[in-house]
């Protein structure tokens, strides 16, 4: 079987795990619009019964729809409140698509998640409160560039990460199950055993050594395990289904490479003793030991673990705490009258301030009409009280900058300020459509300078990277400080600052230019405390040929995610910064 048909025939076994199991979540489907991916949606579909819900998540959709609350029009015929049903609960027991999940709203990713979670929707609005059950899978169809995915909120509440990228409509097969043996699979799950502690442990070991920090992933992969042996009728969690669930929730998940197995010495087969064909049962019942069992979930787990990503652990280094891929450091949000994305409404009054929201406003109104004497349906005007006057909420984009503090001590300090160059050169591209500011902190010999201050110009850059020398001690503790004083003040202007360190972490200058390394790395270490302290978002990226593990302190007394980039490249380093969320 090619690897190709290895993919489809994984993508059609989550298909048929998520029918038998919609406690799964879902699945992220990455995969273009096309005929391979239209099938894996009808092959799913067909796994369902007849009149199940099949939602389809609208583009820009708001809350009216997605959650439900007051039905406007009837209430204005009723005079009373009439809820309407949301999209959420429209998909109880059924399929919600999410098409183009890498795009979706950052509020609306936060409400599937709470769904999914809590398995219902909870309404407080309109004056009404209301808690309604529902469960659905949902599938987060994936169509971005290779730096695009869904809001890490979903992915992590969703069982399986499906890659169709690769597969041909030739592999592109329909699945042999049928809604029958689905719903038998479904009644055997609540007979199948709880799991035992052998599987829990196999299960959260192969997740300590494949990296993977979520508390649920261990969780959705035993629930898999169980519909694994649901579908094959067994009546206990065995080994298979256990090594088959790893490689399915687990591989896509991993973060870095398991350690490799030491060999163990073979000593020569001796010939077979009669006597121990006895204990033969024995032995396979010995497969079933913790030490085996762990070995078994986290081989099969390594096997399946995506192409190239030992090439890319070894090139880019190990990050040991980031966030997910976006588009760029975009600013905090931060409230505005008048301008910016719509957030929803408030009470209070229209004035010059904010405008009023006359749909929201009715829907205050509405309920109360009947209380108030008006008779709706005889051409009677509406009768609006102070207490129903709605306002918009509007919130805006601060501008971001991005302050780079570079180590310019040492031999290395050339090649690290041409990569510095080529960094700040390529976010000064992408300024203009960020929102996104650049400076330039610098640090030799005895103190730091702010060698740029904040600047979208292009031009006064390159000019101030060119004269700048390097060589000399190493004044970390300085720099830091520096870095410090002018992220604070550009969060004064209302801008959100972002550090990014570019150290070997070894500095051998005090803060009083004294020259004590025992001082020096104490007092860098305090100054990453002060930033941390100030809740300054901040990276630290090691540029050591070999890291000690300096850098990792500082970044840890930071609190600022950490990558080790021996080899410092211009991309990465623009890379690292678009992943930071500020």
């Amino acid at each position: 079987m090619t690897q190709a048909a290895d993919q489809w025939a994984d993508a059609m076994l989550a298909a048929a795990l998520l029918a038998v199991d919609p406690e799964l979540g879902g699945a992220a489907v990455r995969a273009g619009p096309g005929p391979v991916r239209d099938n894996w949606l009808s092959g799913l579909k067909a796994l369902h019964a007849d009149g199940t819900p099949w939602k389809r998540l609208p583009p820009g959709i708001g809350d009216d729809r997605l959650l439900g609350g007051l039905d406007l029009a009837a209430a204005l015929g009723a005079g009373t409140r009439v809820l309407q049903k949301g999209m959420l609960v429209e998909a109880d027991g059924g399929v919600l698509i999410a098409p183009m999940a890498e795009r979706l709203d950052g509020g609306v990713a936060a409400r599937l998640a709470g769904a999914i979670d809590e398995g219902a929707v909870r309404i407080e609005r309109d004056g009404a409160s209301e808690r309604t059950p529902t469960r659905f899978v949902l599938v987060a169809l994936d169509e971005g560039l290779e730096d695009e995915r869904p809001p890490e909120v979903l992915l992590e509440r969703l069982a399986f990460r499906i890659d169709l990228d690769g597969v041909g409509w030739q592999e592109a097969e329909p699945i042999s199950a049928t809604p029958d043996d689905i719903a038998e699979a479904r009644a055997a799950l609540a007979q199948v055993a709880a799991p035992d502690e052998a599987a829990i442990h196999a299960v959260c070991a192969a997740c300590e050594a494949l990296g993977v920090a979520s508390l649920r992933a261990p969780r959705l992969t035993l629930r898999t395990a169980a519909a694994l042996a649901a579908l094959e009728e067994r009546q206990a969690i065995e080994a298979e289904d256990l090594t088959t669930a790893a490689r399915l929730v687990l591989s896509p998940r991993a973060t870095r490479l398991p350690p490799q197995p030491v060999p163990e010495e073979v000593e020569p087969e001796a010939e077979p003793d009669p006597a121990e064909a006895e204990g033969a049962d024995e032995t396979e019942a010995s497969d079933r030991t913790p030490e085996v069992l762990d070995d078994l979930v986290l081989e099969a787990a390594r096997a399946a673990l995506p192409e190239g990503l030992e090439a890319l652990w070894a090139a880019s280094g190990q990050v040991v705490r980031g966030a997910p891929a976006r588009s760029g450091p975009a600013g905090a949000k931060i409230p505005a009258a008048k301008r910016g994305r719509r957030i929803g409404s408030r009470p209070g009054r229209p004035d010059g301030a904010a405008a009023l929201d006359l749909v929201e406003t009715l829907k205050a109104a509405a309920p109360w009409q009947r209380l108030r004497g008006g008779r709706l349906g005889m051409r009677e005007p509406m009768r609006v009280r102070r207490d129903d006057f709605r306002v918009r909420r509007f919130e805006q984009r601060a501008e971001a900058t991005v302050i780079f503090v570079v180590d310019a001590s040492g031999s290395a300090a050339l090649q690290r300020l041409a990569e510095t160059k080529g960094a700040v050169e390529l976010l000064l591209a992408e300024a203009y459509v960020r929102r996104t500011q650049v400076a330039l902190v610098a640090f030799r010999k005895e103190a730091a300078e702010v060698l740029l201050p904040p600047t979208r110009s292009l031009a006064r850059a390159r000019r101030e990277l060119a004269a700048l020398a390097g060589g000399g001690t190493t004044p970390l503790a300085s720099g830091l400080e520096a870095a410090a004083a002018l992220a604070l003040g550009e969060r004064a202007k209302g801008r959100t600052p972002l550090l990014v360190v570019m150290t070997d972490g070894r500095g051998n200058i005090a803060l009083d230019g004294a020259s004590f390394r025992t001082r020096a790395e104490q007092d860098a270490l305090t100054a990453c405390r002060r930033i941390r302290a100030a809740g300054v978002s901040a990276a630290l990226i090691d540029v050591s040929p070999r890291p000690r593990g300096d850098g990792a302190r500082l970044a840890e007394a930071m609190g600022a995610t950490f990558a080790a980039l021996p080899y410092v490249e211009a991309e990465r380093v623009r890379d690292l910064v678009r992943s930071l969320d500020v």
